[in-house]
């Protein structure tokens, strides 16, 4: 499971020139699903989301957490996290999870970070539609996370 956390100011999400979703200040996060992907990374994942210290506090730089600051969450599926552009300038999509199945781990792992959190505090796109991300980048702060990136090499 990769995600990319950026610190916002505010986001939102649009479907059809419409706001579905939208956060003042807080983090949006989005979310990408492998075909290897399994519950231990959506506790992998809602765990680093909650606790990663991307805030400040009394001027002191990385001391809180969303869930220390009581802030929001804005979750957006993306799938295009696992394109692998290797070979020749089209994007290859077969690393990400199909449609229902990741549409089903999606929903367990937004239902596990609103069971770790507040679920009133957890909002969302809508999983597979053609969407308008605004995001007004904190800092800018952008941090991305991958439950299976255990190890580097140089």
């Amino acid at each position: 499971m990769r995600a990319v956390l950026q610190r916002v100011a505010r986001a939102s999400v649009s479907v059809d020139e419409q706001v579905v979703s939208s956060i003042g200040k807080g983090i949006c996060v989005l979310v990408g699903i492998s075909v290897d992907d399994n519950e231990s990374d959506i506790d992998y994942m809602v765990r680093k989301l909650l606790t990663l210290r991307v805030f400040d506090e009394g001027g002191v730089m990385w001391k809180k957490s969303v869930q220390d600051m009581d802030l929001e969450l804005l979750c957006v599926s993306q799938f295009t996290l696992f394109a692998k552009t290797t070979k020749g300038s089209k994007p290859d999509f077969h690393s990400s999870m199909k449609t229902a199945d990741a549409n089903e781990m999606y929903k367990k792992f937004l239902d596990k970070l609103g069971a770790a959190y507040k679920p009133e505090k957890i909002k969302d796109g809508v999983f597979g539609a053609m969407m308008m991300v605004e995001i007004l980048n904190d800092g800018p702060v952008t941090i991305e996370l991958d439950s299976r990136k255990f190890a580097y090499t140089s």
